[in-house]
């Protein structure tokens, strides 16, 4: 998940911006009206909850870190002094369903004042391979970690949401949620434990440079750090929101020509 407001004057001042936007009401469930501000959203949202390519692409994501997570292991002196340090949101589980219905409700879903909430009574489900995963690391012996930018104030209720969905090493200390940035969270884990892999959806899940930085530094790191992806850093997709929602498209500049098949 992308880094949420920290403070009251931003969730203030997001919450005046949110009274400019026009009620609206679905011309049908999960779909905002066309003349919606946020219904650009719609195909982003689609193609992640309803396509089979992301549920490949979250298999295929699980698939290489199973590889990855089981060479580790066999490398190691004692699998006890290994961690993997995974996200949550959009990572493990899957909360399309509250984003489809703000978007049905005309609802700027990325300004996350209906998240907290979500958190307390949301029903998030599974993403594909995450529990068979978890489950294998811990069979291993390694250590699990879920880092979060979820509300720590509110950790009972991600714990008791995690817990249901019988996701194993779920407890208060194993779920560090949001306070410190991610980068420092994850120290902590590394103060005891060797971290064999990260797994996020946001790429501040794997680097502090990430972090509240403009596109064009985040894709010159990306490239720098081509050999983790897939290796160290196990990246899944997210269409639904991110930093990149607001970056204008590159067009071709030729005239348009339409010729018929």
């Amino acid at each position: 998940m992308i880094d949420k407001p920290t403070n009251g004057l931003t969730w203030l001042s997001l919450a005046v911006s949110l009274l400019t936007i026009p009620a609206a009401f679905a011309d049908a469930p999960g779909q905002a009206k066309a003349d919606c501000a946020v219904a650009e959203f719609t195909m982003g949202l689609r193609f992640q909850q309803q396509s089979a390519e992301i549920q490949a692409l979250q298999l295929q994501a699980y698939n290489i870190a199973t590889l990855k997570l089981d060479a580790a292991v066999a490398a190691a002196k004692d699998p006890a002094k290994l961690a993997i340090v995974t996200d949550l949101d959009e990572t493990v589980i899957d909360n399309s369903a509250l984003l489809a219905r703000d978007l049905a409700n005309c609802h700027t879903y990325d300004a996350w004042d209906t998240w907290l909430p979500w958190e307390r009574a949301g029903t998030p489900t599974l993403i594909p391979g995450a529990k068979k995963f978890l489950e294998h690391a811990d069979s291993l012996g390694v250590t699990i970690r879920y880092v979060s930018d979820r509300a720590d104030e509110q950790k009972s209720y991600t714990v008791a949401t995690l817990s249901k969905l019988g996701l194993p090493q779920v407890s208060a200390e194993s779920v560090l949620l949001l306070g410190p940035p991610k980068v420092e969270r994850r120290a902590i884990v590394s103060a005891d434990h060797q971290i064999v892999l990260l797994l996020g959806d946001t790429l501040h899940d794997f680097d502090g440079r990430f972090r509240k930085t403009p596109l064009a530094e985040q894709r010159a790191t990306v490239a720098a750090e081509a050999d983790k992806w897939g290796a160290e850093w196990i990246v899944f997709p997210n269409a639904g929101y991110g930093t990149w929602s607001n970056a204008p498209l590159k067009a071709w500049k030729a005239e348009t020509v339409i010729e018929p098949w």
